[in-house]
């Protein structure tokens, strides 16, 4: 990997590459080799407040926000242009940076990404910003207008996919934003901001600080901010909610889940099973809308898990930079303690561990967890109830299929989820009748741009894609029209 991909000493602010106000960097550590592969430097407050500056300006002095929805269209067409000519350079970093299996880099780590400018730029030429409404003598101009600076704050899972479900459509709207990615993987996201200023998007409308907890938090109280759009976990989004509430602050939160996979009784398991347990290990099990749980007819249980222990056994554990190789390590460390402490726990509550819950011997370096597989789970275990964030999935039984929705909706998450079934009319009866912002029958497929995607409880506030997402990034004005006009 080049060095200009890897290394960088920059912030981007104001439509230049800035310098930082501290000298200290951040070494970016490959989780598969546990070595440094690249260095960010390191935002201070002071960075923050010179990117809020350079959006609050463009937001108010510049361009942008007064442009034409056509205008602004063509420029995310020539983002999504842009950002395609970048995807290897995007998929091999976050190999690097992150340990996302290269196998799965393109589809993970781009495959959303220049699609969501592509579908904004088109949407935008038709979305209805403004109109009309009457009633007898009286009549209303109603408009949508941009929110206005906005602070974009992405996790390390999916960097760029996640920066640019928030950038596409807030830019589509008139915002201008301040992007923090994490400092576990910071680096792919100046990729993003290259080719946004390689489209043409103006001077301060899009600004690049990776920073830390502390920064971030300084990024959402700041008083030049006026909505936060926030992916990351429940406990962090309750943090972010609680600061924007002081300030009655606009916020859009995607946070944790806990999802649920129901198997009817008429679903062929030996082809389902490899499926499920396939779609659980995806990006090592770090996605929030995982099916981690996995609801079994009880008189099909011992079967489900002896496929299950074979399918997840089966899964190729190794270098993420091996074509081969499904399952690559777990972002840090804490994060495969993490893990781990909730595979013990599982088994000291009663849970048994049919395949897995060890680090894999041959690879005595990185931060693995093999493909792990638990049964007899109690939807009421730890295991059952908090997001773990990695390959581990939890096996539990039903009695029949009110049971099943019982279970499934006995969470306080709901964000994802999926029905199993030789009939797909009756998939869809169960699947109307779960608490979740997405359910898929017989597939556990990702989002695409023309869908809302969000959770219902604890798994958030707000949709993001689709045209849900500009919606959320406008605030609604009235304006009387006098007879006449």
């Amino acid at each position: 990997m080049s060095d200009r991909l890897m290394y960088r000493r920059e912030f981007y602010i104001g439509g230049t590459w800035a310098k930082p106000a501290s000298a200290e960097r951040l070494g970016v550590v490959s989780p598969s080799t546990e070595e440094v592969v690249g260095e960010v430097p390191v935002a201070t407050t002071s960075d923050i407040d010179r990117a809020v500056e350079a959006a609050r300006t463009a937001f108010e002095e510049g361009p942008w926000p007064r442009t034409s929805p056509a205008e602004r269209a063509d420029v995310l067409a020539r983002a999504a242009a842009e950002l395609r000519k970048r995807e290897d350079e995007i998929a091999r970093v976050t190999v690097d940076e992150m340990g996302c299996a290269v196998s799965q880099a393109r589809a993970a780590q781009t495959g959303m990404v220049a699609a969501v400018f592509d579908y904004y730029a088109d949407l935008i030429r038709s979305y209805e910003f403004e109109r009309v409404v009457r009633t007898g003598e009286r009549a209303g101009l109603v408009t949508s207008e941009p929110v206005g600076v906005v602070a974009a704050i992405v996790p390390w899972n999916a960097p760029v996919t996640l920066a640019a479900w928030k950038t596409a459509p807030a830019l589509a709207a008139g915002c201008t934003v301040v992007l923090k990615p994490a400092p576990e993987a910071p680096l792919s996201n100046y990729i993003l901001a290259e080719a946004l200023a390689e489209a043409g998007v103006p001077a301060g409308v899009v600004n690049l600080v990776p920073g830390d907890r502390d920064v971030g938090e300084h990024l959402v109280t700041h008083p030049g901010t006026d909505k936060i759009a926030f992916t990351g976990s429940t406990a962090a989004g309750k943090r972010i909610m609680s600061l924007c509430g002081e300030q009655v602050k606009r916020v859009s939160l995607e946070l944790g889940g806990k999802s649920a996979a129901i198997i009817l009784d008429d679903a062929d398991l030996s082809a389902v099973i490899p499926r499920i347990v396939g779609g659980a290990m995806h990006l090592s099990g770090q996605v929030c809308g995982a099916h981690t749980r996995v609801l079994v007819p009880r008189s099909r249980y011992r079967e489900a898990l002896e496929a299950a222990g074979a399918a997840a056994a089966a899964v190729p554990v190794g270098d993420p930079h091996d074509p081969e190789v499904v399952v690559g390590p777990l972002v840090a460390e804490r994060q495969r303690a993490r893990v781990e402490g909730y595979i013990a726990g599982a088994v000291r509550d009663g849970a048994r561990v049919v395949t897995g819950g060890v680090r894999p011997a041959h690879l005595p370096k990185g931060w693995y967890v093999a493909p792990t597989i638990l049964g007899d789970v109690d939807n009421g275990m730890q295991v059952a109830r908090e997001e773990i964030f990695g390959p581990v999935q939890a096996y539990i039984p039903y009695d029949d299929v009110d049971d099943a929705v019982r279970l499934a909706n006995d969470s306080q998450y709901g964000l994802s989820g999926g029905v199993w079934t030789a009939d797909p009319a009756r998939g869809l009866q169960v699947a109307r009748r779960i608490r979740t912002g997405s359910i898929a029958i017989n597939g556990s497929y990702p989002p695409f741009p023309l869908v809302p995607f969000g959770g219902f409880k604890q798994s958030g506030l707000g949709r993001e894609l689709g045209p849900d997402a500009v919606d959320a990034f406008t605030e609604t004005k009235n304006v009387f029209i006098p007879t006449g006009a």
